[in-house]
């Protein structure tokens, strides 16, 4: 639901000044025309006519090409009018990246609003790496912000970062300073409003961590503060959320109703009308009301489609996909299921997760064994991450942080009250007893939650370093299973071949095409074992901390050892050249797991060419050994090699996985790692560097 709410937080920093398209005629200097036309972009923002505003901010940059600061606002309405007229996010990126750069260390309140609003594009067109620099730099300048409004708004993006993420506890603990800044700036008409939309954040990271009656506690928080109707409509999708999972579905329908009085024909809240139907479908699907499911899920869809929102319209596919694997159609399922783990990793790793489990099932109601192993293996996977995610405790100091600040000022209330009746009683011996009596009183409890307050952060300082230990040992995990599952896969896919062609085909194989393949199999079943035999061996001293070992080894020695592992391999040439008593420093396993990963990769495009070849070469150049791998295989768009050194591209079980561990090993050992692909000759060549020491 997080696109719901970024959506929400709108630039409530502008005033209305007019009511119709000024004659500019009428204005003799330039700068005047300016003005008025920055008040009538301001209108057209407040009145949400944002295609008109797109045309008009073009008139706006004409009028202020000489003027920077009305230049750098008129980028950004436009930027506006591009975001809220159907989600168009790569177009608004443009102009709000154009209104940074005027006014960035120049125009604090413009480039304040251009770096939240930045925030949230880089987020959805999946720009990451320009999101961490662009966050990097918000905590870099956030402690010199004096505006309150302008420090909450600061604090608030970076919050909101971290929640996409699913970095609760960060979310947490800036989402709450933002709320003491707006708290103390909150006479300001714009800051009410932010106030109620931080409170529903809040509740919304509740509903996620399924706690829902701290969710509907935080969304009766927001009540009076929200007054706009987007955010009314965000206000009630979190009531129906909430409500649905406790089980209220009185209450839940009382807001779905009012929610679609309101969204039903408003364009702009299409995805919120999407969002409050998958809710009420999921209610549904749980009770086995399979129609009314199916119902509810229809609308979800149909909303989330006219959205033009990549995140909801997975979200709404996910439960369509669910309820057809209630009613026991499959095929549709997997079909519709499909749609919606294309973005669903991206987005929310919890869709991910449960979307994986529903495909498992339905391959196994289908009797697809091995479909139903790969998505449920998935599932396995990402559901323990979420699971040790959700096992920090933190966040209940956050909370608890939050909730003693009505204490602490209790507390400086009473030293107050106690100071005065010092003054009025202290000719009064008995009465000053208890006044002294009561401020001791005061100073044990400080003592007190002062000392619970130093234990809190030494627990919390050992947690961090137990979770870390653990994320780091479930890493070292992933990524030796994964080495085992991609290097293990060929040569025991030969041997079924064998088995299979052995079984059900006996007569097409003679007696010496019969005993070469038996040799040939045996061959490769004993280079298997052994190959196993080597892999654990190096897991036994390598699974504590993965670290590699480097030495001084004969290029020979790496190769014959690889060699030997493809001997199964047929109808495709696989030869090795290198010179006599070349050196390389490297960890050689490592390296034998890399050569080999790229090998089997080629096999895999090689199968049924003819005339197949790859060929394994290396040399020395100035102070660097070289090794590449090549083959004829016709080549292909070097898009399919950038899990080699992209980190953000996400990978399945057969599909990228073996990028993956290359690029991480070649990492660890310090190997650069290089793809040329000629899809004329149809050659594919990949290039190992590795500098001499």
């Amino acid at each position: 639901m997080s696109k719901i709410w970024i959506f929400l937080m709108l630039n409530l920093t502008l005033f209305l000044f007019s009511q119709k398209q000024p004659d500019l005629l009428q204005y003799k200097t330039t700068e005047d025309k300016i003005k008025a036309w920055d008040s009538y972009c301001n209108l057209l923002t407040e009145t949400e006519n944002y295609p008109l505003l797109i045309q008009e901010a073009d008139i706006g940059i004409g009028l202020a090409k000489k003027n920077a600061k009305y230049l750098s606002k008129f980028y950004f309405y436009k930027g506006y009018g591009y975001e809220y007229t159907n989600n168009q996010y790569e177009k608004a990126t443009v102009y709000f990246e154009k209104s940074l750069k005027l006014a960035k260390r120049k125009y604090l309140e413009q480039e304040v609003l251009a770096l939240m609003r930045l925030n949230y594009m880089y987020y959805s067109i999946k720009e990451y790496k320009k999101g961490e620099e662009l966050i990097d730099y918000v905590k870099k300048i956030v402690d010199t912000i004096k505006p309150k409004n302008l420090k909450a708004t600061l604090l608030g993006s970076i919050g909101e970062y971290y929640l996409d993420r699913s970095e609760f506890e960060n979310f947490i603990n800036y989402k709450l300073k933002a709320i003491d800044y707006l708290l103390l700036d909150k006479e300001k008409k714009e800051t009410s409003n932010n106030i109620g939309i931080s409170y529903l954040q809040i509740a919304d990271a509740y509903n996620d961590m399924k706690q829902y009656e701290k969710a509907v506690e935080y969304t009766n928080y927001a009540v009076p503060y929200l007054k706009r109707s987007d955010g009314i409509a965000f206000l009630y999708n979190t009531y129906i959320e909430a409500y649905t999972h406790l089980g209220n579905i009185d209450l839940a329908k009382k807001y779905y109703q009012e929610l679609y009085q309101i969204g039903y024909n408003n364009q702009m809240l299409f995805l919120n009308v999407s969002y409050a139907n998958r809710n009420m479908s999921e209610f549904y699907l749980e009770k086995n009301r399979l129609e009314l499911a199916d119902d509810y899920a229809d609308k979800a869809l149909f909303f989330a489609t006219k959205s033009n929102d990549e995140e909801i319209l997975m979200e709404a596919n996910t439960v369509k996909g669910k309820v057809l694997v209630g009613q026991g159609k499959y095929s549709e399922a997997i079909k519709t299921l499909t749609k919606a783990l294309n973005f669903a990793y991206i987005y929310d790793k919890r869709f991910f997760a449960e979307i994986n489990k529903k495909l498992s099932e339905s391959y196994a109601a289908q009797k697809h064994w091995e479909k139903a192993y790969k998505y449920y293996k998935a599932y396995s996977q990402t559901n323990d991450s979420l699971s040790v995610e959700s096992g920090k405790q933190s966040l209940a100091n956050a909370e608890a942080k939050f909730q003693n600040k009505s204490k602490q000022q209790e507390i400086k209330s009473l030293v107050s009250e106690n100071t005065i009746h010092e003054l009025t009683i202290k000719n009064s011996k008995k009465q000053r007893i208890y006044l002294i009596s009561g401020l001791v009183a005061i100073a044990i409890i400080g003592g007190l939650l002062y000392y619970q307050s130093r234990n809190r952060k030494k627990i919390n300082q050992k947690l961090m370093v137990l979770n870390s230990e653990l994320d780091k040992a479930n890493k070292t995990k992933m990524q030796f299973f994964g080495i085992l599952n991609h290097d293990l896969r060929s040569p025991v896919i030969s041997l079924i071949n064998f088995l299979h062609l052995q079984k059900e085909a006996p007569e097409m194989m003679d007696k010496e095409t019969k005993e070469r393949l038996e040799l040939q199999t045996t061959t490769a079943t004993e280079q298997l074992l052994e190959q196993m035999e080597d892999l654990l061996l190096w897991s036994k001293g390598q699974m504590e901390n993965f670290v590699p070992s480097f030495r001084h080894y004969k290029i020979e020695e790496i190769f014959s050892d690889t060699k030997k592992e493809f001997v199964w391999v047929e109808n495709i040439d696989v030869s090795f050249h290198f010179p006599e008593n070349m050196i390389v420093f490297t960890d050689k396993e490592y390296m034998k797991t890399i050569i080999r990963n790229l090998i089997n990769n080629s096999i895999k495009v090689l199968q049924d060419r003819s005339k197949a070849h790859i060929i394994c070469k290396a040399w020395e150049e100035n102070n660097e050994s070289f090794i590449e791998i090549s083959d004829n295989g016709g080549g292909a768009n070097i898009e399919k090699f950038k899990a080699l050194y992209d980190d953000h591209i996400s990978i399945g079980i057969k599909k990228g996985l073996g990028l993956h561990v290359i690029r991480d090993l070649c990492k660890s050992i310090k190997c650069n790692i290089e793809v040329k692909s000629d899809l004329i000759l149809g050659e594919t060549y990949v290039l190992l560097r590795i500098k001499k020491t």
